[in-house]
């Protein structure tokens, strides 16, 4: 490990191949793009990057419905269940959603001890206890919550959702648990089309630019924070506002997104608590565009996590 920088462990995906039709909108390509380039550009070191393994079903069926897992894992879903998952079936498909919620789980236990760590994948906002729909076959981030909270930690969780789309399955999974906060800033003529219901929904309009972006989210965030007192922080860290992005709707520039990361990061350090990342959309072409904005939001966790090291020794 590089110098003597305290560790930022992230745990990638890509190992488990996935092929998707030709022509099929979703960017598979971009999570081994981005461990290259994370890895290239010194932001992450080759022994702070873990292989994901596939979730133990015990961890999923803590979050949905154990009918749904048994037929999305033996490939019974029907055809319309198929296409409101948005990706055709296949048993490397379910292997890497499980694979997705593995990251997820090791890198908020990570979180707890270090105060920063992240998925290289995740953010599956979209699945609901009983289906998966919008390419999420399985939430993530509620069977972090579940995971930790069999062993006592997570009792106050805050999910921070800056995907374009609205977290609809993150906050149906909550809505009646007052002990999560779901915090979701998202497009409001985007998908999905019926809205369920966050702890605080922010809508944004079509078109929306970084001044009145960022000024939403300074606005909002630190305060609900503040408020609800979370023992950590999971940060859903979509890229799709991007105004190069093909499903964003929103016109942010990529330093409009970087200062969002950091302003996002700087709020959850004022509370103490730890945080995990996740990544989110982003469907931007070129796929570069992407790429660069994921990398964008892991430079400022590694930001992030130096500055706790620096006031653990001060």
């Amino acid at each position: 490990m590089a110098g003597s920088r305290r560790p930022l462990f992230a745990w990638s995906s890509d190992h488990f191949p996935v092929r998707l039709p030709l022509g099929h909108p979703f960017p598979m390509a971009k999570y081994a793009a981005l461990r290259k380039r994370l890895l290239e550009d010194g932001v992450l070191a080759p022994d702070e990057i873990h292989h994901s393994e596939v979730a133990p079903l015990d961890w999923i069926l803590r979050v949905h419905d154990p009918d749904y897992v048994e037929r999305a894992v033996a490939g019974k879903l029907d055809e319309e269940e198929v296409r409101r998952l948005g990706f055709p079936w296949s048993s490397a498909m379910v292997d890497r959603a499980r694979a997705a919620v593995y990251g997820t789980v090791m890198a908020a236990a990570a979180a707890l001890e270090q105060g920063v760590a992240g998925n290289l994948a995740g953010g599956t906002h979209h699945a609901f206890r009983d289906h998966g729909e919008g390419y999420c076959m399985f939430n993530d981030l509620a069977v972090a919550i579940a995971v930790l909270r069999s062993e006592g930690a997570a009792k106050r969780p805050f999910i921070v959702d800056l995907d374009v789309h609205q977290g609809n399955g993150t906050a149906a999974l909550f809505v009646e648990d007052p002990s999560v906060f779901t915090f979701s800033a998202h497009g409001v003529g985007n998908y999905p089309a019926r809205k369920e219901q966050s702890t605080i929904d922010i809508e944004l309009p079509d078109g929306c630019e970084d001044a009145d972006y960022l000024d939403t989210v300074e606005r909002f965030l630190p305060r609900a924070l503040a408020e609800h007192g979370p023992d950590l922080v999971l940060y859903q860290a979509g890229v799709d506002a991007l105004a190069e992005d093909r499903l964003g709707r929103l016109s942010l520039t990529r330093d409009g997104l970087a200062r969002r990361d950091d302003l996002v990061f700087r709020a959850i350090e004022e509370t103490g608590a730890p945080v995990v990342v996740t990544l989110g959309g982003g469907y931007a072409q070129p796929l570069e565009a992407t790429v660069e904005a994921h990398v964008n939001v892991w430079r400022a966790a590694r930001r992030a996590r130096d500055r706790r090291q620096e006031r653990a020794v001060s």
